[in-house]
């Protein structure tokens, strides 16, 4: 089955989950999280030299490894195991790909490169984050290039060396490189549910910026597809670490002289759980395969990410109940976990417009 990983994949995932159980144990989230500090430089060039992940999907001619959406997909699922908190989808997934699908080869060379090594941290004003067909709408360019508009949610905003933004100017979408710097910018930090991953809204008002390339709709589709696939991916791995840890607990937890877990109504619930889980897995893991073969993957990209929306929020969901009074409480890192499940339920479209997608693509292709 084309889902399944090799060897080596299973390989490559061990040494991701090594390094991020490493350098993003629980404790640390919650460092980041109170401290409110910047994000660990340290951290993120290590990622890059040690193990090659911010270009783990680009190519090689671009400084990187060449691999594809299953390896991307990798790490983001150890990413959302562990709750990294870098701007890695922000920067390595959003702006990456927008620079990979939308830019010409002269600016692929340019900022790619810097993208695979770590150097640059870019992140993507992307002023629709729910559907695929409002992408574009809300920011203008007009012939000088100059563009204005709000951004009402940045992914990453705060921590960018660079940003880039899909704006509809001059023959249609396109893609431009802001060329004031993030610091020159009215870029505020916002406060979101979930307070792992750093949101900013930005603000441009007839801002100088030079035009990429410009935003195929069969390339926008393309785009889309595979930010959903990568998001599956980081919902998988937040679903796996909530069900493994509550499963851990209920064996643990003891009432009546015995531990929960051996209660058939909690097995039948781990159980369903479980099986919803591994659901979801198979087709995200097939959404990626579908996606490095290079077939038309929008069904099954809309399926993995509506499959792992519900599947991350039912287990985060049985996470606080089956730890009852203490599941609730700040003290307890279950909440960490179900508020990620919360905002990447809605980021990138909601499991209903999901299903509505892939119903209109079957249709498109029948």
């Amino acid at each position: 089955m084309s889902a399944m990983l090799s060897a080596e994949q299973l390989q490559f995932k061990e040494a991701v989950g090594r390094f991020f159980d490493e350098v993003s144990s629980v404790s640390t989230v919650r460092a980041f999280v109170e401290a409110e500090a910047p994000f660990a430089r340290d951290v993120w060039q290590r990622a890059s030299t040690e193990l090659g992940l911010m270009g783990v999907h680009l190519p090689e001619e671009f400084g990187g490894a060449g691999f594809g959406a299953r390896e991307l997909g990798i790490v983001c699922e150890e990413m959302g195991r562990t709750l990294y908190t870098g701007p890695y989808f922000g920067s390595s997934v959003m702006a990456s790909y927008a620079v990979l699908f939308f830019g010409s080869e002269d600016a692929k060379a340019r900022h790619l490169p810097a993208f695979a090594s770590g150097e640059s941290v870019g992140v993507l004003a992307l002023d629709s984050l729910d559907k695929e067909t409002r992408i574009g709408g809300l920011l203008k360019g007009d012939e000088m290039h100059r563009l204005q508009g709000r951004v009402p949610v940045l992914v990453g905003g705060a921590d960018a060396d660079v940003v880039f933004a899909l704006a509809d100017g001059p023959g249609g979408v396109g893609l431009y490189r802001l060329l004031t710097k993030p610091s020159g910018l009215a870029m505020v930090s916002r406060s979101g549910l979930d307070v792992t991953r750093r949101l900013s809204t930005l603000e441009l008002s007839n801002t100088p910026a030079e035009r990429l390339g410009i935003a195929q709709p069969a390339q926008m589709t393309k785009f889309f597809d595979h930010l959903c696939v990568a998001l599956a991916h980081e919902q998988i791995g937040g679903a796996q670490a909530l069900f493994d840890s509550t499963v851990a607990y209920t064996k643990s937890r003891y009432q009546f002289g015995r531990p929960i877990g051996s209660f058939q109504a909690l097995k039948h619930r781990c159980a369903d759980l479980l099986l919803e889980l591994e659901l979801a897995k198979s087709v995200v893991y097939e959404a990626a395969a579908c996606l490095d073969r290079g077939e038309p993957a929008s069904e099954l990209a809309s399926m993995a990410k509506a499959m792992g929306s519900e599947s991350y929020m039912n287990v985060a969901r049985a996470a606080i109940q089956l730890r009852g009074g203490i599941g609730f409480t700040w003290e307890d890192n279950t909440h960490l976990w179900f508020k990620r499940a919360k905002s990447s339920e809605v980021f990138m479209g909601t499991p209903s417009y999901h299903r509505d997608r892939m119903l209109d693509h079957v249709r498109e292709a029948s």
